[in-house]
């Protein structure tokens, strides 16, 4: 009898431990799944801005630029589908157009030398130009933690209980294929 005492208490303390340890790795999935959704609302957080940021300067480049209204409409229906998007996936596509469309904007700048003095114009471009860099900084940070997670939900004894817990590997923040080529720049 006291053989049977003993193997119970020893059936028990192991599923004590497991249980123990089931909950730890829960929790360590919880925290590190928060960490990227917060990291995500980061660069959700600097694609606003850059969006709140545009409409003004578009406005100041129109009044010297009128005639060159596609680049205008481009950065309207790319921002209107930043607004539009609903997952990552979608955000990072529209995000990209965007980011295209603003680059075609600057490029017009060159040709107006009276823009790129105004102050208006200078201020604005500075501010956007901060937000790209915070953006930046916002993906780079996202992607770190994403490693983080996709790599913890990978490991052992982790991996085992992964999809019993309902967590996945998220995706990265990737650039365009359009982003490895070098802008051209032309002075005339």
């Amino acid at each position: 009898m006291k053989k049977g005492i003993i193997i119970l208490i020893v059936v028990i303390a192991l599923f004590a431990i497991l249980g123990i340890s089931l909950i730890g790795t829960y929790n360590n999935l919880v925290t590190a799944n928060e960490g990227v959704n917060g990291k995500w609302s980061q660069v959700e957080n600097q694609m606003q801005r850059r969006y709140d940021l545009i409409p003004n300067l578009v406005e100041t480049v129109k009044g010297y630029a009128t005639h060159e209204e596609t680049i205008f409409t481009d950065i309207a229906d790319a921002r209107s589908k930043l607004a539009g998007a609903q997952s990552i996936d979608d955000k990072v596509a529209a995000d990209s157009e965007l980011s295209s469309a603003l680059s075609r904007l600057l490029m017009i700048v060159e040709n107006y030398p009276d823009l790129k003095a105004n102050q208006n114009f200078i201020a604005l471009q500075d501010e956007l130009a901060g937000t790209e860099n915070r953006l930046a900084i916002a993906r780079k940070d996202y992607n770190d933690t994403v490693q983080g997670f996709n790599a913890t939900i990978q490991k052992f004894p982790t991996n085992m209980f992964v999809g019993m817990f309902g967590f996945d590997k998220y995706a990265y923040y990737e650039a365009e294929d359009e982003a490895a080529k070098a802008p051209v720049v032309k002075f005339e």
